[in-house]
């Protein structure tokens, strides 16, 4: 499975905002950006350019990507699910994108980042209305509940990333039971339930051109 491999810091930098790609570690003074605050490469220095119409849709795009840890291809399938559903197809597309499996590990804290959470789901310890599932992009519909199962060692170290991520609010449309691990999808997310602000509006005019 393809999958972004270089260091993700540089895209923080890119972007031009912290997109918390490392969890913790991007509140801290080790944060890459919070060191450099421009954007990486010889020319980086330079200052800050104006965008065009088009910089500032494949900017918006590429945050979302970046964001969610999909890559072009991925993303453009979500595009096309959404553009031929019902309702807004900016929203649809964020819709998508937040019932990511991996996305709700993260949502809960159990992984302090999307990276992490990928990796739990793809280790066997996600069950989906008691069916294993290690597959990351997987959709989760309303009504699902999602529990978190693994063996003593592993245990231990999503406890630990709970405590880390203590301070991060559990979106309202999921409903989770800390105790047991357990998590029921109240209803399918809305965008006000994204917690870093995307301009879905960007990126269904670039792809519509």
């Amino acid at each position: 499975m393809a999958r972004y491999i270089n260091p993700v810091c540089r895209l923080c930098r890119r972007q031009g905002e912290k997109l918390f790609l490392k969890g913790q570690r991007c509140v801290t003074q080790k944060c890459a950006i919070s060191k450099r605050s421009y954007a990486p490469g010889q020319h980086g220095q330079r200052g800050k350019q104006k965008l065009s119409n088009y910089g500032l849709q494949l900017k918006e795009k590429q945050k979302a990507k970046w964001m969610y840890g999909v890559l072009e291809r991925q993303f453009r399938r979500y595009f096309k699910i959404a553009s031929k559903s019902k309702g807004v197809t900016g929203k649809v597309l964020l819709q998508l994108l937040e019932r990511r499996l991996d996305n709700v590990i993260f949502r809960l804290g159990l992984g302090v980042s999307r990276s992490q959470s990928r990796q739990i789901v793809r280790h066997n310890f996600v069950y989906v209305n008691s069916k294993r599932v290690n597959i990351p992009s997987y959709l989760v519909k309303q009504g699902d509940i999602i529990q978190v199962k693994a063996k003593e060692k592993a245990m231990k170290k999503l406890r630990e990333n709970l405590e880390l991520s203590r301070d991060r609010t559990v979106s309202s449309w999921l409903e989770f039971n800390i105790q047991e691990l357990k998590t029921k999808v109240l209803r399918l997310p809305e965008k006000e339930d994204i917690q870093q602000p995307i301009q879905e509006q960007l990126i269904v005019e670039l792809y519509s051109k």
